[in-house]
């Protein structure tokens, strides 16, 4: 059993926006830490175009719609006039909250992986989806083409559909390099390639590379630790279930040893 203060007041770098920071930051309390808010990602949702419409108006034609995060399910349905709609496709959901979203607006999924990474997904799908069936992807501007190659290269009708844009909050840049250049930050976690990505644009715009020799480095899931590795990052921790508890859990192990 973890102990409330393993994390022995260190200051967390909490990569999430006002909200979804809510809980990650309980976590790091819960185990006396000192959680440091700094929005490395934030979302906003596209301009209303043809396609986007189109393919809400026809959301009845598709077999099934894959929500890759709680953020493309809140995103997906603040574009629809109304969640009540007389056929909605099957689905198919990856992470847990993903899914406790969906729920909240009163759907349920008919497919969860049993690990929340698009390579596990697209093994344990495909098996569910036929030859010419149709499918719809509501995505960022930056997710990868993994799962629809997979989908198409299987037969099936695919329409991705870019419903919000992914950036970097310029007040995020200015607190994180002050902290980094003060070294004030002792743990940092990372949610996702981009939080890798808009992290590291701090570092080197501000040459801060020297300053992170002493942090010890998170990734939520193997993604994320191969984009850390891709900069030549250490990557101390990674837990075998990709949720921001498990990741907690996995950095606390590693400062025990």
């Amino acid at each position: 059993m973890l102990e409330p203060c393993a994390l022995n007041k260190k200051k967390v770098l909490v990569p999430r926006g006002t909200g979804q920071a809510r809980s990650f930051s309980q976590l790091v309390r819960k185990y006396g830490g000192i959680p440091i808010e700094i929005p490395l990602i934030a979302f906003r949702p596209i301009e209303t175009n043809h396609q986007l419409q189109a393919s809400v108006e026809r959301i009845d034609t598709y077999d099934w719609i894959i929500f890759t995060s709680n953020v493309t399910v809140e995103t997906f349905f603040s574009f629809m006039k109304t969640e009540k709609v007389d056929s909605f496709p099957k689905i198919a959901v990856i992470g847990k909250k993903t899914e406790e979203v969906l729920l909240g607006r009163g759907f349920k999924s008919e497919f969860v992986p049993s690990a929340y990474v698009a390579e596990v997904f697209v093994e344990e799908f495909l098996p569910n989806v036929a030859s010419g069936e149709k499918v719809l992807i509501p995505k960022g501007n930056l997710a990868r083409e993994y799962i629809s190659s997979a989908l198409i290269k299987k037969g099936a009708v695919v329409d991705e559909l870019v419903i919000y844009e992914t950036y970097m909050p310029q007040e995020s840049k200015v607190k994180l390099a002050t902290m980094l250049e003060a070294e004030e930050l002792d743990i940092l976690m990372f949610t996702s390639p981009s939080t890798v990505d808009h992290f590291m644009s701090v570092v080197i715009e501000y040459n801060l590379q020297s300053r992170l020799n002493h942090c010890v480095f998170t990734s939520i899931g193997p993604v994320s630790e191969k984009r850390l590795q891709f900069y030549g990052l250490p990557v101390h921790a990674s837990p075998e279930e990709y949720t921001v508890k498990e990741m907690i859990k996995s950095t606390i192990e590693y400062l025990e040893k």
